[in-house]
C-alpha cells in the first residue's frame, strides 16, 4: 500500500553511504511522480538552499535534496575532489535509494556536477535545469586564494565576496538576517570540503563533454549574477542548442533569491519533457500515487475487451491530463475532486477518492471544509450524503491498512 508520508518532506536529518562518504539527503514528493527531482547546491551551501523550490515541487514530483561531500552534514573527506568524484558519489546516492532516472537542477558547482553526471551516466539522466554555471568556471588565479583560505581555515577571509556574488544590494538590504545566515552558511563548512571543491572547479574544463551531451536542458541565470555572468551561461546554452532564460534582479543564488520564478521554470521544463508519447506513463504514476498500487492493479487485473479501451483512455486523458498539469499540486487537484464527486453527486467515485485520500494527505479536517463549502454551494442534502460516507470509509481505513 502507498505510503501517505511520501507525500510529505522527511523530518531530521538522513543519511546514506555513498561508497567511501556518507552523504545527507532529504526525499520528499509522492513516489509515483512522472519524475524524481535531484537539486544539486553551490559552493559553501548545503541543501536548504533549494528549500523554498522543493517544498513548491515536491507535492507533485518527488524530490531528492542532498549536502554534496565535503559541504552541510555530509563527509568531508580530504582535499582534493575531482568533480567526477562529486558526480559518483551522487550515482551511488541514487543506487543506495532506488532511484534510476532524474532530472538534475543544479547551481553553480551543482550546476557542474550535472553536467558531469549526465555525460557518465546518461541512462540515469532524464534532464538538466542548469542555473547560474557554465561549462568551465573561473581561472587558477580566482580559486588558488580560495584554496589557501580553507587550507589555512579561514573562511572568513572569503565570505563577504562570496555572498556579495551570491545576491543583490536588494536582498542584502531587504533582508539582512537572511543575509547574515547565510555568511555562517559559509564559514561553517568544512574546510576540507570547501577547498577540494575549489581543486575541482579549477581543475574542471566540461566544454567537450558537455558540448556532446544529448538530453533535454534549460539554462537560466540571474540577470544581476556577477560569479557567472550571463555571457557565461549563454555560451553554456548555446552549447547544448537551448535559449537562455535570464531571471530579472537576480544574482547567483536565484533558488533562494526568486523561488518562485524558478519554480515556475522547473515546472514548464517539466511539461515539456511530458510528451504525447509519456501521457500514459505519466498518467499512470499519478492514478497509482492518488488512487494506490493495490486499487490500480486490482484495476488492471480486471480490465477485458470491454473496457480495455475506456481504462487507458482514462489514464492517459484524466490522470495523464488535469491530474499531471503544473501550477496545482496533486493535494489541491484531490480537495477540487472530492467537491465535485460530492455535488454531482457520484457516491462511488466520491467513496474510492475518500479512501485514497491516505495516499494524498488531504485530511479529515480538510475534508469537513469541503463538504461545508459544497453544502453552501450545491445543497445540504448532497453534504449530508458525503459526510455519511467518508464517516464510514475512514472508519474502515485502520482495519484496512493493518492488513
Amino acid at each position: 500500500m502507498t505510503n501517505p508520508n511520501l507525500n510529505r518532506p522527511q523530518r531530521g536529518p538522513t543519511f546514506a553511504q555513498a561508497g567511501e562518504v556518507t552523504l545527507h539527503y532529504r526525499l520528499s514528493g509522492p513516489r509515483h511522480a512522472a519524475h524524481t527531482l535531484v537539486f544539486l547546491n553551490s559552493l559553501g551551501s548545503d541543501f536548504s538552499i533549494w528549500d523554498e523550490v522543493a517544498a513548491s515541487l515536491n507535492r507533485q514530483y518527488h524530490v531528492l535534496q542532498y549536502d554534496k561531500r565535503g559541504h552541510g552534514l555530509s563527509d568531508a573527506t580530504p582535499a582534493p575532489y575531482t568533480m567526477r568524484d562529486h558526480s559518483t558519489d551522487l550515482k551511488r546516492l541514487l543506487d543506495a535509494l532506488g532511484l534510476e532516472k532524474v532530472v538534475l537542477c543544479g547551481v553553480s558547482v551543482g550546476g557542474m556536477i550535472a553536467q558531469d553526471f549526465a555525460a557518465a551516466f546518461p541512462e540515469r539522466t532524464g534532464g538538466l535545469v542548469l542555473c547560474d554555471t557554465g561549462m568551465k568556471i573561473g581561472t587558477p588565479e580566482t580559486w588558488n586564494p580560495r584554496i589557501q583560505a580553507a587550507e589555512d581555515k579561514d573562511l572568513d577571509r572569503v565570505a563577504d565576496a562570496a555572498l556579495a556574488r551570491w545576491f543583490t544590494p536588494e536582498f542584502f538590504a531587504g533582508r539582512p538576517a537572511e543575509v547574515r545566515g547565510y555568511r555562517n552558511m559559509i564559514t561553517r563548512t568544512s574546510p576540507q570540503g570547501y577547498a577540494g571543491t575549489c581543486f575541482a572547479l579549477r581543475d574542471t574544463d566540461l566544454t567537450g563533454q558537455t558540448r556532446a551531451l544529448k538530453v533535454p536542458a534549460m539554462v537560466v541565470c540571474g540577470a544581476d549574477d556577477t560569479s557567472t555572468p550571463p555571457e557565461l551561461n549563454q555560451a553554456l546554452a548555446d552549447a547544448l542548442g537551448v535559449p537562455l532564460q535570464q531571471i530579472p534582479h537576480c544574482a547567483h543564488i536565484p533558488s533562494v533569491e526568486k523561488p518562485g520564478t524558478v519554480t515556475r521554470l522547473i515546472e514548464s521544463f517539466l511539461a515539456a519533457l511530458e510528451g504525447a508519447g509519456q501521457r500514459y506513463d505519466a498518467g499512470m504514476r499519478v492514478r497509482r500515487s492518488v488512487l494506490g498500487d493495490a486499487h490500480v492493479d486490482r484495476a488492471s487485473g480486471n480490465v477485458s475487451d470491454l473496457d480495455r479501451d475506456f481504462q487507458t483512455y482514462i489514464t492517459e486523458y484524466a490522470w495523464g491530463g488535469p491530474w499531471s498539469r503544473g501550477v496545482l499540486d496533486t493535494h489541491t487537484r484531490h480537495l477540487i475532486t472530492l467537491a465535485v464527486l460530492t455535488a454531482l453527486p457520484r457516491e462511488h467515485e466520491l467513496e474510492m477518492h475518500i479512501r485514497s485520500t491516505r495516499n494524498t494527505g488531504v485530511t479529515p479536517e480538510e475534508l469537513r471544509e469541503v463538504f461545508m463549502h459544497t453544502a453552501v454551494y450545491a445543497g445540504v442534502p448532497v453534504a449530508n450524503r458525503a459526510l455519511q460516507i467518508a464517516k464510514q470509509v475512514l472508519a474502515d481505513v485502520p482495519a484496512q491498512e493493518e492488513e
